[in-house]
C-alpha cells in the first residue's frame, strides 16, 4: 500500500518538472536575442520508468531536452538587438502548444494526488479496521 504513494509521488514530482519547463517557456515566447546570439530553447521534460524487480516502480525525470532549431529570424530594424541588415531572433514557442501541455501536464498532477488521497484512506480504513 505504502508502494502505491511512492508511486504518486513520483508522478507529481514528474509533473511539476514538466509544469516548470512550461511556465519557463511562456515567460520566454517573447524573448528577442541579437542574430549572433544563441537564441531561447524550448525545455522539454523526458521521463523513464522505474523498473522495481520487473514491477512498475513509479517514474523519475531522466532529463530535459531542449529544442534543435529554436529560433525564428524577424526583420524588425528598429529593435535595439537588431543585426546590420535589421533582424533579429526571436524563440520559437508554439504558444497553442505549451497550453495544450499545461493543461495535461495539470491533470495529470491533479491525478496523482487522487491515487495518493485513495491509498491513504485505504490504509486509514485498514487500520479502522484492526482496533
Amino acid at each position: 500500500m505504502f508502494e502505491s504513494i511512492g508511486i504518486s509521488g513520483s508522478g507529481m514530482r514528474v509533473h511539476r518538472e514538466w509544469m516548470n519547463a512550461i511556465s519557463d517557456n511562456i515567460a520566454n515566447v517573447n524573448t528577442v536575442k541579437s542574430t549572433s546570439e544563441e537564441p531561447f530553447k524550448a525545455r522539454y521534460v523526458v521521463a523513464q520508468a522505474i523498473e522495481n524487480g520487473g514491477v512498475g516502480g513509479g517514474v523519475q525525470v531522466e532529463g530535459i531536452e531542449l529544442t534543435k532549431d529554436a529560433s525564428k529570424i524577424v526583420y524588425d530594424p528598429s529593435h535595439p538587438l537588431a543585426d546590420a541588415r535589421g533582424y533579429v531572433q526571436m524563440a520559437d514557442v508554439d504558444m497553442g502548444e505549451q497550453m495544450t501541455s499545461i493543461i495535461m501536464a495539470q491533470r495529470g498532477y491533479q491525478a496523482n494526488i487522487s491515487a495518493m488521497d485513495r491509498a491513504r484512506q485505504a490504509y486509514q480504513a485498514a487500520i479502522n479496521m484492526g482496533k
